[in-house]
């Protein structure tokens, strides 16, 4: 973001300073033309009045001669035409006669206004010597354009120096102004990206920055404390909730066992119900609490390797799926991390495995998979049981979704959470032949730079 705003306001500020800066100087070089020009005119005015007294008047060229003597110490070349355009007088430099100084001359004596050409870096202007329709001559000057072309390249230095200096420092300006904006932007990123992941005591800072800035980083802020303590504010009701009734449970658990020691008949056969429905009801109560925990899950994300995870579950319910004759078993992939909370991984394929052995009839088929699908790494659960209809599979995500489960119910609940709060997917589809495929689109580990 600092180089977007560095580069677009530089390029604001150079175009804002060649529409002030080259106009300037255009002007202010065609003023010093029009200034040299005049000059050079009010010049060969000055010998062309002289001139006139000679040949109109018929006085000594005395006077023409010494404005003549004084331009060729100016260093400029002048000379004097009669009506016949006939040179009369002349400074020693001949630069004032020649083909386009003739042309000159023929306007003038035709009372026409010529336009001076410039002539191997010099330039020539020409005068009539008396009235100018009925002129007794005409005078033409030749005057080295060096000194223009001096004053046009210092002008166009002079603004091209300060179009620099002006570009520099909005360089200058623009880096600081880029930064001052930029860099409580990016703490403020990173301090979310730390709260996303899991560390809710983080907070912003909003001493610097725009207003509006420091504005979001308090609201930030107070949104975090508010984040902060409702997670923990569940967690501990969590907490609690798991302590108050486990602990009536279990000793109802004993009370029932020692009932059962001395019991006989119909009462047996009702105490064992009893104890049924109580590994039930405990069985219910984990699993409540584990979907709660799931769906207050802010995992910080580490690299987790999906073949040897899957491996290594698979492994683990092998013994469980042999005893209840199912066959249990991992397709091979490439070899793939994908970036989840830790143990989260273990935990959905132990309850989609669980489920599907619970699913599947004796001598029935569980397959584990995974592959890499574009950016995502692809794991499935698929099994060969009775499947779902679609309107069980639209409501399979939530509590107690399926009423005819055998277990609590919660199982696939808890892979939803899992999954989504890692910022993967999941979804269920039909297993080709009959059956049920779970499948799950957990992130990619990116290597950070």
């Amino acid at each position: 973001m600092t180089r977007r705003l560095t580069w677009t306001l530089l390029a604001l500020t150079s175009v804002l300073l060649v529409l002030a800066v080259v106009p300037l100087a255009v002007l202010m070089t065609a003023r010093e033309r029009v200034t040299f020009r005049d000059d050079q005119r009010a010049a060969t005015r000055v010998i062309a009045a002289a001139a006139e007294e000679h040949l109109s008047d018929h006085k000594p060229p005395t006077a023409m001669r010494r404005e003549l003597d004084a331009a060729a110490r100016a260093g400029d070349c002048a000379a004097a035409y009669d009506t016949s355009a006939r040179v009369v007088a002349s400074t020693p430099c001949r630069a004032a006669q020649g083909e386009e100084a003739d042309e000159l001359v023929k306007d003038v004596l035709a009372g026409q206004e010529p336009e001076p050409p410039e002539n191997e870096g010099r330039l020539l202007a020409a005068e009539p010597a008396g009235e100018v329709r009925r002129p007794a001559g005409a005078v033409v000057l030749a005057r080295s354009a060096a000194p223009l072309d001096a004053r046009t390249a210092a002008i166009w230095g002079w603004s091209a120096a300060i179009g620099a200096a002006g570009l520099g420092a909005s360089v200058l300006l623009s880096v600081r102004l880029a930064r001052w904006v930029n860099r409580p932007l990016s703490a403020l990123d990173a301090t979310s990206r730390k709260l996303g992941e899991g560390a809710l005591d983080e907070r912003a800072e909003v001493d610097g920055g725009p207003p509006e800035v420091r504005r979001l980083a308090a609201t930030f802020n107070t949104m975090a404390a508010r984040t902060e303590a409702l997670v923990h504010g569940h967690r501990a009701m969590i907490a609690d909730v798991s302590h108050q009734l486990r602990t009536p449970l279990a000793a109802l658990r004993l009370r029932l066992d020692v009932l059962r020691t001395g019991a006989e008949g119909e009462t047996a056969a009702e105490l064992d119900a009893a104890q049924q429905e109580i590994a039930r009801l405990s069985r219910l109560v984990d699993g409540l609490l584990a979907v709660a925990r799931a769906e207050q899950a802010t995992p910080r994300p580490t690299a987790v390797r999906v073949d040897e995870v899957v491996t290594e579950r698979v492994a683990a319910w092998s013994p469980v799926a042999e005893e209840r004759g199912v066959r249990l078993s991992a397709s091979e992939g490439p070899a793939l991390t994908a970036s989840l909370g830790s143990g989260h991984l273990e935990q959905i394929l132990d309850n989609l495995v669980a489920n599907a052995l619970d699913a599947v009839p004796d001598e029935g088929g569980v397959a584990v998979g995974y592959r890499l699908a574009r950016d995502s790494a692809r794991v499935w659960v698929r099994d060969d049981g009775p499947g779902m209809t679609d309107g069980e599979k639209a409501v399979a995500f939530r509590r107690f979704g399926n009423p005819e489960a055998r277990g609590t119910g919660l199982g696939l609940a808890i892979v939803h959470r899992l999954v989504t709060a890692n910022g993967g997917s999941a979804r269920l589809e039909d297993t080709p032949g009959g059956g049920l495929t779970v499948v799950m689109d957990l992130p990619l580990r990116t290597e950070e730079p």
